[in-house]
C-alpha cells in the first residue's frame, strides 16, 4: 500500500475521492513497463544500485509523485537478503576486536592489511570477502533476491486501488447498504468484515437487506494506525462482494469531513484478492483444541446469521450443550468499552442470552477503563483456549 505522503485525493464541497491514473494511458503504461524492467535488471544486485537507477529514471518528471507511488508498490513486491556466507555482525566483532590490539590501524596500510588478513583467516573467508561481507546486512547493501513480477496494466490498477485505500486511513466511519441476496453471499461479506477485525454494527434482515456501519481509524483513540491498515485492506475484499453501496466519511485537511462513495457496479477499481472466502485461524485452533466430545459437549464452526430484531449477530462458533441447545461465540476484533457496551445492549433488547463475546486485551482500541463485565464476556490477553469457552458456556447453563 501507499504511505500517506504518496496519497493524492480531490475534494469538491462535501465530496472527496482518490486521484486515479488511466490504466490505458500510453505514457503511464510505458513508465510502468520501464520501472518493472529496471527492477528485473537489478536482480541479485545491491539495493542502493536499484534505488539509484529508479531515482535516475524518475529524474525531474512532472508526475514525480505518481512515479514514487508506483515504485513503492513494486518495492513491496521485492525481497532483499543479506548476501554473506558469514554473519556480518560476527565479522565486525572479530575485526574490531583484532584492530583494538593494533591501534591506530589507520596509521599504516600494512597494519590494516595484516589485521584484515588475520581476521579473515579466523572467520574462514578470503580478505576480499571479509571487506565485502563487513556491512552486507545494511539495507543499502542487501541484494534483490526475488521480485514478484507484475504486468504494467496490473501495476496501474494496483496504484488506483492503493490510492483509494490510502483515503481510508483518514476514515471516520464507513457505511454499507447491502441489498437482499442469498445467505452465502451475505455471510462472505460478514466474514470479510470479521477477518479484518473491524468494529461493526449491523442492522436489518435478510428480507430487507443490511445497513452496516464500520468505525474508521480516525474514530479510535488508541492504535488507530494499525486499525487504519485493517480498514484499507478490507476494501479489496469488499470489491469481491455484490449488491452494496459504500459511503465513507473522510476527515479532510481543512477540518470537517467529506464523503467518499463507491458501489458494487463500479468498474474503476479491481480487487487483486483471489477469493472471497476467509478462514479464521483462531477458530481452527479452538476447534482442534476442543476436548469435550466424550461428555456430551460439542463445538462447531458457525455459519448462521442470527436476527436480534433491530440488529444481527454473526457468531464464529457454536457450543452444543449436553442437554440440548447451543451457546454462540463471537471472537471480537478491535473493540472499545463503548462498543462492547452497545453490543451487550443489543443482545438485551433482542432477548438473546445464549452467547459469549471473546475480546482480546491486545485489540482494545481505547484507553478507557473497563467496568464489571457479565459472564457472557471473556477477556483474554494473547491467546484464547477452548477450555475457557467451555467453562463460560457451563457457567451460562447454570444461570
Amino acid at each position: 500500500m501507499l504511505t500517506a505522503d504518496l496519497a493524492m485525493s480531490w475534494q469538491r464541497g462535501r465530496r472527496t475521492g482518490p486521484r486515479y491514473v488511466e490504466p490505458d494511458d500510453a505514457e503511464f503504461l510505458q513508465s510502468a513497463k520501464d520501472l518493472i524492467a529496471i527492477v528485473n535488471e537489478h536482480r541479485g544486485r545491491r539495493r542502493a544500485e536499484l534505488d539509484r537507477a529508479l531515482e535516475e529514471y524518475v529524474g525531474v518528471m512532472t508526475d514525480y509523485k505518481i512515479m514514487r507511488g508506483l515504485i513503492k508498490l513494486m518495492m513491496d513486491r521485492c525481497a532483499f537478503e543479506t548476501a554473506s556466507a558469514i554473519e556480518p555482525s560476527e565479522i565486525r566483532r572479530a575485526l574490531f576486536f583484532k584492530a583494538r590490539s593494533c591501534h591506530p590501524v589507520s596509521a599504516s596500510e600494512a597494519t590494516r592489511r595484516q589485521v584484515i588478513a588475520e581476521t579473515a583467516s579466523e572467520v574462514g573467508c578470503a580478505a576480499e570477502e571479509l571487506i565485502e561481507y563487513l556491512y552486507a546486512d545494511l539495507p543499502d547493501n542487501q541484494r534483490l533476491a526475488d521480485f514478484e513480477e507484475i504486468g504494467a496494466v496490473e501495476l496501474l490498477d494496483r496504484y488506483n486501488l492503493a490510492q483509494a485505500q490510502a483515503l481510508l486511513y483518514r476514515s471516520i466511519e464507513m457505511r454499507l447498504q447491502v441489498e437482499p441476496q442469498e445467505p452465502a453471499s451475505l455471510r462472505r461479506l460478514f466474514d470479510a468484515i470479521k477477518a479484518y477485525r473491524l468494529i461493526h454494527r449491523i442492522r436489518g434482515s435478510p428480507a430487507t437487506g443490511y445497513d452496516i456501519r464500520l468505525s474508521g481509524p480516525v474514530s479510535i483513540f488508541h492504535r488507530s494506525q494499525k486499525y487504519g491498515v485493517q480498514m484499507a485492506v478490507f476494501l479489496p475484499a469488499l470489491l469481491l462482494c455484490k449488491g452494496w453501496r459504500m459511503q465513507a466519511e473522510i476527515e479532510v485537511k481543512k477540518g470537517g469531513s467529506a464523503s467518499f462513495e463507491l458501489n458494487s457496479d463500479q468498474t474503476r477499481l479491481r480487487s487483486h484478492y483471489v477469493t472471497g472466502d476467509y478462514d479464521n485461524p483462531l477458530v481452527a485452533k479452538l476447534l482442534s483444541g476442543w476436548s469435550g466430545a466424550g461428555d456430551g459437549w460439542g463445538m462447531e464452526a458457525c455459519r448462521e446469521v442470527i436476527d436480534l430484531g433491530e440488529s444481527a449477530f454473526i457468531p464464529d462458533l457454536a457450543i452444543r450443550r449436553p442437554g440440548g441447545g447451543k451457546v454462540y461465540v463471537e471472537i471480537l476484533g478491535f473493540w472499545t468499552p463503548r462498543y462492547l457496551s452497545e453490543r451487550l445492549n443489543e443482545f438485551e433488547r433482542g432477548g438473546f442470552t445464549s452467547f459469549i463475546l471473546a475480546a482480546s486485551e491486545e485489540l482494545m482500541g481505547s484507553r478507557d477503563t473497563m467496568s464489571k463485565l457479565p459472564s457472557n464476556v471473556i477477556l483474554y490477553k494473547s491467546s484464547l483456549n477452548a477450555e475457557a469457552l467451555r467453562r463460560a458456556a457451563a457457567d451460562l447453563a447454570r444461570e
